[in-house]
């Protein structure tokens, strides 16, 4: 199918719904499939963004602004992920516990609205990855239209540029606590490190990246074109000094660059050390 035949797709999935309520994390998928079910379904379809300790402070608000921009109806709530058992001790099905956290939230609202389904932004991207969450999802009833039509992470982009989104080129995000190494604890302290060291990197013009948590190293993915900029007089000294105010001892760049869900390469390293 083209792009716009799976738009096309997406339109009629969504209008099978009776009603629906669209997990809204302000990223670029949720914000294109919020766009699409509220066109479609109008009133019947309203936004949930859970907040926590684990979402950067930035996009807390952000998602706030934009779903006012598209005039949605938008439940904010607030997500006790870390009191879940399990999760605060970062186990390789920690996205299990997330996303557990998320569903067991939205359904109540749903109920609570009169909404029927509740969607998540999944796309057909996400599939091949270590996605743990999924399972939690399924297990809970949750749909994934963009996977239905078949849509890409690169074509959900292409088609919020077509619609006027924001978001369109927005950079790839993820909960903080992806930062973390499996088997790493995570902790409110660790995450207000790394949220406020990636912050403090966007405040010296960086997009895409990443700050992963190594104790007392603090190791920076940056798209590989950013490398050589990071390391310009007077930006790495400023790199280093804000790592260090932040708690890090040892501020290092990643010459392998970005690289989303780099983190789920170590399962792999497991599992070949333990054969």
């Amino acid at each position: 199918m083209t792009q716009g035949e799976k738009l096309a797709r997406l339109r009629e999935v969504i209008a099978g719904y009776e009603s629906a309520l669209v997990c809204f994390s302000g990223g670029v998928d949720s914000t294109f499939l919020l766009r699409v079910a509220h066109d479609v379904l109008g009133e019947r379809c309203t936004a949930l963004t859970a907040v926590s300790v684990t979402m950067a402070a930035s996009e807390r608000g952000a998602a706030v602004e934009l779903g006012q921009q598209m005039g949605v109806r938008h439940e904010v709530v607030e997500s006790r992920e870390m009191e879940r058992a399990g999760f605060a001790a970062n186990p390789v099905d920690r996205c299990y516990h997330c996303k557990a956290e998320l569903l067991e939230i939205a359904r109540p609202v749903a109920d609570r609205l009169g909404l029927h389904e509740v969607l998540l932004g999944t796309n057909r991207d996400d599939l091949g990855d270590h996605r743990p969450g999924l399972k939690a999802a399924d297990e809970r009833g949750a749909r994934h239209p963009l996977v239905e039509a078949g849509l890409t992470k690169a074509e959900i982009r292409a088609l919020s540029q077509e619609l006027g989104l924001s978001t369109w080129d927005k950079p790839q995000l993820a909960c903080l606590s992806s930062r973390f190494p499996y088997g790493t604890e995570i902790t409110p302290e660790r995450l207000r490190q790394v949220d406020e060291f990636e912050e403090g990197l966007r405040g010296l013009g960086f997009r895409q990246l990443r700050v992963r948590y190594h104790g007392e190293v603090a190791r920076l993915e940056l798209d590989v074109e950013a490398m050589a900029r990071v390391l310009a007089p007077g930006v790495r000294e400023a790199v280093v000094t804000l790592g260090r105010r932040l708690g890090f001892t040892f501020v290092a760049l990643d010459l392998a660059g970005f690289a989303s869900g780099s983190m789920n390469q170590l399962i792999g390293l497991r599992r070949t050390h333990a054969a």
